[in-house]
């Protein structure tokens, strides 16, 4: 029984001598090339691992909606500031060479676009509702997001006529946004009032779309509602990242088509965003359930459940940057952005699980600096990142949850390293300038 203990002894020995007659030099070599192995391995098994969103499809860059008469539409355009955006990036890349090429479509004296601009908005609301198998509970939620959208900006003006607001005549927020001043590009003018709802259907099974065109069709939402169907399902955030890429408004929430939060806590989160809002008019504002912990809408979910919930924050509070980290509740489906804030997000954006939302808010972290304004518009200094506001909001437990409670949860941890991982060591890029 002693001969096995013997050969450990002399292999720990034979080790020992050689660590000790080797000297620091090889020692150091032998560290090095263990931590640029490692270095290297994790690099490339994070090229292979990382999420990559796959390319739009033709026919989800339309959408269809109901007409007058009752009847479906044919499938229609849809605008998007991000095809636009991406021109003008790569324009504004290939003038910033140091050799353009003698065959650039440049002309001399051509204005460099920024890439950090969206055009104007079309309408002040736009409200992005990500569906997947969702036929049981999207009506009702449908049904709060209308009346409340009607009763506080009311209806878009119809095509062809002055772009005036149609909402009632006493705002019930603040709108506070600092002026725009008018894209000759796009015809000038001011943002036109009404809203939108772009309902993307990531790839449903049952009659999410027929339920929500029945709604469109018996509140006459006709063009106001519209469908965008995803041929392949993408996940949430995929869906909420390829709705958010075709929005026309100034204020752009997303919303669970469970109805969970309540939807008339959006004047909240206007405000809210306002109250954050920076010299270039970049805000977010996002729904929080922090302020129900204790309650008994909390306390009556199970044990596992609230240790999960607890455990995802805490490595959350790990692995976001300083400002994300110190949000309470990043995984409430009820999210608000100011337009001008999205150029520095959406076109960044890589998950499309459940853990988009962190991505959303450590790009905005993460946005450029702009310009700080005095009130007689000169500038006084400069703001990093985009802010965000955390506001209480109310929130009921829905059935029917798609979430599978411990598998999700230990995906959304693992996707959570991968994605803090990427962004260290380069394989996700983000505008830092």
């Amino acid at each position: 029984m002693a001969q096995p203990w013997s050969h450990a002894q002399h292999l720990v020995w034979s080790i020992h001598s050689f660590l000790t007659e080797s000297g620091f030099f090889v020692l150091s070599v032998i560290f090095l090339a263990v931590i640029t192995s490692i270095f290297f391995g994790v690099y490339i098994a994070l090229h292979l691992l990382a999420p990559k969103p796959r390319p739009v499809l033709p026919s989800e860059k339309t959408y269809i909606t109901t007409n007058p008469d009752g009847t479906v539409s044919s499938p229609k355009q849809l605008p998007c500031w991000y095809d636009r955006w991406l021109a003008e990036r790569h324009l504004s890349e290939s003038a910033n060479t140091k050799a353009p090429p003698p065959d650039s479509d440049i002309p001399d004296g051509f204005p460099i676009p920024d890439t950090g601009a969206i055009e104007p908005a079309e309408v002040e609301v736009s409200v992005v509702v990500p569906a997947y198998n969702e036929e049981e509970r999207i009506v009702p939620a449908l049904e709060e997001m209308v009346d409340y959208l009607d009763a506080r900006f009311g209806r878009p003006s119809a095509p062809g006529k002055e772009k005036t607001s149609s909402r009632p005549s006493t705002p019930h927020h603040r709108l506070v946004f600092k002026s725009h001043a008018p894209d000759e590009r796009l015809g000038g003018g001011k943002v036109a009032g009404g809203y939108e709802i772009i309902i993307v259907n990531d790839g449903s099974k049952d009659r999410t779309v027929q339920v929500a065109l029945e709604l469109s069709r018996r509140k006459g939402l006709h063009d106001v509602l519209r469908v965008v169907t995803l041929e392949k399902n993408r996940g949430k955030g995929g869906g909420v990242t390829h709705g958010f890429r075709h929005v026309r408004g100034e204020y752009i929430v997303f919303a669970d088509a469970d109805g969970a939060s309540r939807f008339g806590d959006l004047g909240k989160l206007i405000e809210g965003c306002e109250d954050v809002v920076d010299g270039s008019n970049r805000g977010v504002a996002i729904g929080s359930r922090a302020h129900l912990v204790g309650s008994e809408a909390v306390v009556k979910r199970s044990a596992i459940r609230n240790f999960l919930m607890r455990s995802f924050h805490f490595i959350l509070m790990i692995l976001t940057p300083p400002a994300t980290s110190r949000i309470r509740d990043t995984q409430c489906g009820f999210k608000l952005f100011s337009r001008a804030s999205l150029p520095h997000i959406i076109p960044y954006m890589h998950t499309e699980g459940w853990i988009f939302d962190i991505e959303m808010l450590m790009l905005a972290e993460s946005a450029p600096a702009t310009p700080v304004l005095a009130s007689d518009g000169t500038v006084i200094g400069t703001s990093y990142g985009i802010k965000v506001a955390e506001v209480p909001i109310g929130w009921h437990e829905v059935d029917g949850s798609k979430m599978n409670l411990v598998w999700d949860s230990i995906t959304m941890a693992i996707g959570l390293a991968v994605l803090r991982a990427s962004w260290m060591l380069g394989v996700y890029r983000r505008r830092l300038t």
